[in-house]
């Protein structure tokens, strides 16, 4: 049966229902992403503890790095996550990194005393600085992300509203037209009566008769004039239903196709890129210690070289489908048999809708400049942040030159200089990081903003240009 046709209650139920689906995927993706963030954090601490143990264990040899391996591996394979990736059988690139670092060690036959300071001076200090960012980043991303879900929702519950007093006008309508036919039928009766007795009649009981009639004429004049009022409220109702549903249907579309695809890379800003830095300094150090590993290094850096926030952020929404996936549009639910299903500009209303249009399509112009501009500026800022972010500060070039003995290297490793200019760096990245993610937000005001006034703009544009032509034929006709 078509939508238009059902009963109210079941109409009503079906909103309801569908805004409580919207309000629980809402959720759900909050809390898939605060998971992936919680993983992330895991491997990082893993992936610490791993590099911290195999320092020590260098100093002891092969046998002791095997032991590790099986360590982290068979927590690995007891761990929930590691089953669902298993059956997902694409690893997200830096889980794929871990597992094949893991392979690397098994083959690693001897260690240095240069390589533990590497991992203890350089590696940690790296991982717990991506720690840091992801925590903050992931924060930040998901209030605007809650500031998203909260405008969405809030759009969804003027929709409810909307459809409310549309159906409220809708049925004084009705009730208006009925007492109308009402006083016409009895106003028809009482001049057939008149026509009959009106020869025969005395002259007095004539006059009594033109009387009454004359107040039934009266009575459906009021009653026309209650339901062209109640007509036009009904139809200003029925726009501004309509309005509100195009809206809702467009910022969702928009938030699905759009928002959350910028929301997750908000989170996942710099996190690839760092830990790919930091995956590429053990490569450079395990390189220098012996040139007889390169096979396996070769396969560490595949993954390393794989470390694609796109691809991971599209495996992520094959993984969890139906927690990202886009929700039916809003259907138009015609109350009581109302068969107007668009926005209508009728005479009394025309002048109105124009005047609207014009200060939509003004706004618009401003939003989009003013969008634009940000853009710009989001554009230029992310990429001052990711500069930060990939800034080579440790070059092991000299490191392991075969003169260099271990007390230079940790004298290296300590300089003072070098922890100030990381200090310096890392201030200046969290100043252009808080500067971004204020210039992203308002970049998404804007566009919500710009998606909102366009749906309402295509359906007024649409409603007068028919208006317009209706009036063209009506005049060609005369």
């Amino acid at each position: 049966m078509a939508s238009h046709g059902k009963p109210r209650r079941d109409r009503a139920s079906e909103y309801e229902n569908q805004i409580k689906e919207i309000r629980a995927q809402l959720t759900d993706q909050v809390k898939c992403l605060d998971t992936q963030v919680d993983f992330r954090q895991q491997l990082l601490q893993d992936m610490s503890e791993f590099l911290r143990r195999k320092a020590e264990i260098n100093l002891e040899y092969s046998r002791s790095l095997e032991k590790l391996s099986d360590r982290f591996s068979s927590k690995i394979r007891n761990s929930k996550d590691h089953h669902i990736f298993r059956k997902e059988q694409n690893l997200l690139s830096p889980v794929n990194c871990w597992y094949t670092l893991l392979n690397h060690t098994r083959q690693e036959s001897r260690d240095h005393g240069t390589l533990s300071d590497v991992y203890t001076s350089h590696l940690i200090p790296r991982l717990a600085h991506i720690g840091e960012d992801l925590s903050r980043l992931s924060k930040k991303s998901k209030e605007v992300g809650l500031q998203q879900q909260e405008d969405l929702l809030k759009l969804v519950s003027e929709l409810q509203g909307a459809m409310k007093t549309y159906q409220l006008y809708h049925s004084d309508c009705m009730y208006a037209e009925h007492k109308l036919k009402e006083a016409e039928k009895q106003d028809e009766k009482r001049s057939g009566k008149l026509g009959e007795h009106t020869a025969s009649s005395p002259v007095a009981d004539r006059g009594q008769r033109r009387s009454s009639l004359k107040k039934s004429e009266r009575l459906v004049e009021k009653r026309l004039k209650k339901y062209l009022e109640n007509s036009q409220k009904c139809t200003k109702a029925r726009n501004e239903y309509l309005i509100n549903l195009n809206t809702v249907n467009n910022n969702i579309e928009n938030y699905y196709i759009h928002d959350i695809n910028d929301l997750i890379d908000c989170c996942d800003l710099g996190f690839h890129l760092s830990m790919s830095k930091t995956m590429r300094v053990y490569l450079q150090a395990e390189e220098k210690v012996q040139m007889s590993r390169q096979q396996s290094l070769q396969a560490v850096e595949g993954a390393v070289d794989n470390f694609n926030s796109q691809t991971d952020k599209n495996k992520l929404f094959e993984m969890y489908s139906e927690t990202f996936s886009r929700p039916t549009k809003f259907e138009y639910q015609p109350h009581e048999g109302d068969e107007v299903s668009k926005v209508r500009s009728e005479p009394l209303l025309h002048q109105e809708l124009v005047s609207r249009i014009q200060h939509i399509k003004s706004r618009l112009e401003s939003e989009h400049l003013e969008t634009e501009e940000v853009k710009k500026t989001l554009k230029a800022t992310l990429q001052s942040l990711l500069d930060l972010i990939g800034v080579d500060e440790f070059d092991l070039s000299e490191v392991f030159q075969s003169s260099q003995s271990t007390e230079s290297l940790k004298s290296t490793g300590s300089d003072t200089s070098t922890k100030t200019s990381t200090a310096k760096r890392r201030a200046n990245q969290q100043d252009t990081e808080n500067f971004y993610v204020s210039k992203f937000q308002k970049y998404l005001l804007g566009r919500s903003t710009i998606c909102k006034l366009q749906a309402k703009y295509d359906l007024l544009k649409e409603a007068i240009e028919k208006a317009a032509v209706m009036d063209s034929n009506i005049s060609g006709q005369v």
